[in-house]
Formats: structure tokens, sequence, C-alpha cells
């Protein structure tokens, strides 16, 4: 099993990073010997993954770097860096390596002082790997401050650092600092390699797999997580009636209360298991007594944790209503398919009786016009509007067609 495996349907992309892997090999290799690098590689400092959600952006750059991080004695044989079985591979992929930093956030972005820690990270020698390695794996969270920051890392690194930046788009990344970049871009993988990948690694009958891979449209991490978990089969079931009720504006408003709370409750759920155990080992390591008073000068601290959990509860909730209104398009995009005939096989083809009767009553204008409404919303969400403010917008607008 090689650091590529996890990378479904990513042939192309797979090519350019395994022969950019070999070529940072080379000029580790030489540099050791005391050689002059190879005149021309297809290795640099600075990449970025973008393509659509469930792509494996992420997936994609931890892989790399695990391969730049590779140890394994085949690569003087002849064998190509990321075997997958090696310390530096292994280390690299589950996230204990000490050269490699992969940054995600819980939040709603990230900053200067995070961006500030990465940047001072990055002047760094490697400690016992090849290379030192940054994924940040959301880059497109970085704010206007932040970018800034990471610009200046980007345009002048060091001789033996990787940045390896991932984002939906180039678009979501400042202008200076894609262009310091080379970019790839990753494509949906087919459902059929998606169920395969179900099938094979999580054991996912075969039937299962299937439906949960047509119904996600190729979203891994989705698709696994409806084979597998029964509260996401649940709430996939509640989103997918929302067209059928918003007859009335009662009906509007009540499908749309009902989605923000479902979203509410996932992110209630989140804190429960996550706030209590945060804010004890705070209160723990600030010396705090068991069932005592906090230290004097203490506060600042655990206000700050208040803060971070709260954008975190922000960010799941919308997050929830996010994957609400990816699975509401796809429920139009069907109702589309069938009104033009077009034959392309349905995401939603296990709620083939709603579909029908959405697309009978309306016609392929109506349809355009709801998908507009859902799109509109996920960028109301976006700009910070109250979410139930949104979404009512958005059913009402699904009933007006």
């Amino acid at each position: 099993m090689t650091v590529w495996d996890d990378l479904v349907g990513q042939e192309r992309v797979q090519e350019q990073l395994a022969a950019a892997a070999r070529d940072a090999d080379a000029v580790v290799t030489a540099h050791a010997a005391g050689e002059a690098p190879p005149e021309v590689s297809k290795m640099t400092h600075a990449w970025l993954f973008t393509g659509p959600p469930g792509a494996g952006r992420d997936t994609a750059a931890r892989a790399f770097a695990a391969a730049l991080q590779c140890t394994s004695p085949d690569r003087a044989l002849g064998g190509a860096p990321g075997c997958g079985f090696c310390d530096g591979c292994h280390t690299s992929l589950v996230g204990t390596h000490a050269d490699v930093e992969v940054v995600r956030t819980d939040l709603l972005s990230i900053g200067v002082k995070e961006t500030r820690d990465l940047v001072r990270r990055a002047q760094l020698s490697p400690a016992v790997g090849r290379w030192q390695v940054i994924v940040l794996e959301d880059a497109d969270r970085l704010t206007e401050g932040a970018g800034n920051v990471l610009l200046k890392a980007v345009e002048e690194p060091a001789p033996r650092t990787v940045w390896l930046l991932c984002a939906p788009s180039v678009e979501d990344v400042l202008p200076t600092i894609r262009s310091r970049c080379r970019h790839l871009t990753l494509r949906t993988p087919s459902v059929a390699a998606v169920a395969d990948v179900l099938m094979r690694r999580d054991g996912i009958d075969p039937e299962a797999a299937a439906a949960s891979a047509r119904a996600t449209q190729g979203h891994i991490d989705r698709a696994r997580r409806l084979a597998t978990d029964e509260r996401a089969r649940a709430r996939r079931a509640v989103v997918l009636k929302v067209p059928l009720r918003v007859e009335d504006i009662g009906g509007c408003l009540k499908a749309a209360q009902e989605l923000v709370d479902s979203a509410a409750e996932d992110a209630k759920q989140l804190a429960e298991e996550v706030d209590v155990k945060e804010t004890e080992d705070l209160k723990a390591a600030l010396g705090a007594a068991a069932g005592g008073r906090m230290p004097r000068g203490t506060a600042g601290a655990m206000k700050e944790l208040e803060d971070r959990q709260k954008r975190r509860r922000t960010r799941t909730q919308r997050d929830s209503l996010d994957l609400a209104l990816t699975d509401l398009t796809g429920f139009y995009r069907d109702v589309l398919v069938i009104q033009l005939g077009s034959g392309l096989p349905l995401a939603n083809d296990d709620v083939r009786d709603a579909l029908d009767r959405v697309a009978q009553s309306s016609g392929p204008e109506r349809t355009l016009r709801r998908i507009e409404a859902v799109l509109a919303c996920r960028e109301a969400l976006d700009a910070n509007v109250a979410p139930l403010l949104a979404v009512e917008a958005m059913t009402v607008a699904l009933r007006a067609g």
C-alpha cells in the first residue's frame, strides 16, 4: 500500500506529485553527497491544491508530504518515494512526524498570530526528516492580514521547506500567494471509484456503497459518513422532504426552522463531546482544584477558550447547514434531469417519487430559479446573515419558484 492509495480518481495529479517527489529525493541525496542538485526539477517550494469538496485536496497534500519524507531503502534501487511502509511515510500519514505540520481549523478563519507561528516554524531546518513540510488544509480561511504574513514566507522560503496549501479554488487565495505556487487541480472522483473505495477499505456492502457514492456525487468523506452513520442518513431524509413541504408559507417557515434546529443540534453534540474536556483540561493546567475556584489571573485564559468554543459552534452549525443545502441542490439537479429528459443517472434515486412529483408540477425554468435560491442562501450564510433568516428566505423562494 503506497501513500497514493487514498487518492481516488486523481491519476494525473498523482503522476505529477510522484515525479516531483522523485526529483525532491534527488535534490536531498545530492545535497547529502555534496553534489550539485539536478538542473531541471519538477519539485518546487510551494504548492496549491484546489478542487471541489470531496475531491481529496487534503489527502493529496498529506500523501505528497509523506512521499517527501520517505526513507525506504528501495529508493536507492530505483523505487519511487512514497512506499507507505517506512517510518517517514507512516508517521507523516498518521500525523506524528516531527517535520510535517498539518494545520486545519475548526473556526471561521485563521488569524495573523497562528500564521506567524507557522512562518517561524517554516524557517527551521528539518529535525529528523528530509524536508520541513507545512500542510495548510484551510488556506481559504486565511484572513487578509494572515495572507500577507504568509506571503513573505512563500516569497523567500527556507532551503528545505515546502508549503502545501489547500483551497476550493484559486480565487480563494490571494493572487500574490497563488502566483508563487505550483497549482494542481483535483477533479470530483467518479461514483464507481468512490463506491469501490468504500467496499475495499471500509468493508461496506456493495449496494450501500453504491447508494452512498451516488447520493453524494463522488464526495468520499460524505459517502463514508452516509454509509456508516444512521444519523447522517436521517438528516438527509429530512432535507429531501423540504421540496414537498414548501407549498404554503407556514410550511416554508417550519421547514426552515427544522433545518436550522438540526444544524444547531449537530453543533451542540460536538460541543458536548469536546468543550467539556477542553475546559477541564485547561482548568487542570491552570492549577484549579477539583471543584474549587480558579486561581487569580486566569480569567483571561478561560474567556479566550470560551470565545474559541463559541466560534467553533458557529462554524459547525454553518457546515451542517451547508451539507443540507448541498443535498437540496442535488435534489433539484435530479428534478432538472427528469424535466429535460437527459438520461443522466439520478443522485437521489431512492426518492424517485418525490422527484417525479416536483418535476411534474413545475418547469425547468422554475427548477433553475430554485437552485439559484439555494446557492443564494449559501452566499448569505458566508456573509454572516443570521442562519434562520437566510434559510427562511430560501424556503419562501423555493415555494415561489
